[in-house]
């Protein structure tokens, strides 16, 4: 950038990065309400991931700019889709099936991790893209974004574990179903 860079205010950088987090904080009860996401690790882990993921996201589509944007603008919302609804998919047959919920997959390791971060994401890439459009630098953004998505989703966390042990079993499949609708919301908007 130039020395000409455009300043954001921090209450508009702290409304963007809620907004973003949005999709990280129900995707954090949904899996939390199954009862797979146990102990700080695993709380850890994906508020962690998803953190970095919204930071990186923005950073990505900021110094991608006009050549990759054009090419992912149209097939993110698709990606977003199809992630959330084959972990939800997976999350209503669990909630189904009666196998021992502790040898169910746990959305905060492996490739159910980097599936989430990555659908909750992609939002960010645009956000990036446009902030450079402005010729706002990224880096204060995107920290601020991704510090705003992990405390979100710690608070999605523990707020699911509450709803999973109060409400029953059966909350899988209601979260479940949300990750479906978010990836509904994402295709259609």
């Amino acid at each position: 950038m130039t020395d000409k860079d455009t300043k954001m205010h921090f209450s508009e950088i702290i409304l963007i990065a809620v907004s973003l987090a949005m999709d990280a904080f129900a995707v954090s009860i949904a899996s939390s309400c199954s009862g797979c996401i146990e102990g700080k690790r695993a709380a850890f882990r994906l508020s962690f991931h998803f953190g970095l993921f919204q930071a990186m996201m923005p950073v990505i589509g900021w110094f991608a700019g006009a050549r990759i944007m054009p090419l992912v603008a149209g097939a993110g919302p698709m990606i977003a889709f199809c992630l959330l609804a084959f972990i939800g998919g997976r999350m209503i047959l669990n909630g189904f099936s009666p196998e021992d919920p502790l040898l169910r997959p746990d959305p905060s390791k492996g490739t159910s991790l980097v599936m989430l971060s990555v659908a909750t994401s992609i939002d960010a890439l645009a956000v990036g893209f446009s902030l450079a459009m402005v010729n706002v630098s990224i880096w204060y953004p995107s920290a601020i974004i991704g510090i705003v998505t992990a405390g979100l989703s710690l608070a999605g966390i523990r707020l699911g574990r509450f709803l999973g042990k109060t409400i029953g079993p059966r909350m899988e499949i209601a979260g479940g179903l949300i990750l479906v609708i978010i990836g509904f919301k994402i295709l259609f908007n």
